[in-house]
């Protein structure tokens, strides 16, 4: 898993640019600062406790501000983490169903074409939401079909 131009968690900074980008040449503008205010001399932009700002001539840094930085404290997301995270929250979902089909204990006439019986109201309904989660996944499963056989037949077509 590549994490980007980033030190190894622990490590100092290296001086200079991430991205692969060399550093600016001798009188190239640099990195501008937010607080920067065009047509201003760098002392007057300095605040009240006397540091120094940045002055106008300088161009914007090509790394985006907003750019996340892992935490050099922070654990890197795995796909175990991200299963074991999906296991916990199927569970929750299974207690809440399990809950939820114990309180709907009364029975209730289920009539399907000629078909005729009693069930419990939660699982009657347990088993009309599986039955449509079958449907949605036997369109989804045509589609992908489709779509690997149409993926399939291009790049066919280009090799020939």
């Amino acid at each position: 898993m590549s994490t980007g131009n980033y030190p190894p968690a622990g490590q100092p900074e290296p001086a200079g640019n991430y991205a692969g980008t060399n550093p600016p040449a001798a009188g190239t503008p640099a990195r501008v600062d937010a607080t920067t205010t065009p047509g201003t001399a760098p002392e007057a932009q300095g605040t009240a406790t006397g540091a120094q700002v940045p002055d106008s001539r300088q161009v914007p840094d090509s790394t985006p501000a907003t750019a996340a930085r892992p935490a050099a404290n922070q654990p890197p997301v795995t796909r175990t983490g991200v299963v074991w995270a999906a296991v916990v929250a199927a569970l929750v979902l299974l207690i809440l169903l399990i809950i939820f089909i114990l309180q709907n204990q009364e029975q209730v006439a289920v009539r399907y074409f000629a078909l005729e019986g009693f069930v419990p109201l939660g699982m009657a309904l347990f088993i009309a939401s599986v039955a449509g989660g079958v449907l949605v996944a036997v369109a989804g499963g045509a589609r992908i079909l489709q779509l690997r056989r149409n993926a399939h037949r291009a790049r066919s077509s280009q090799r020939r």
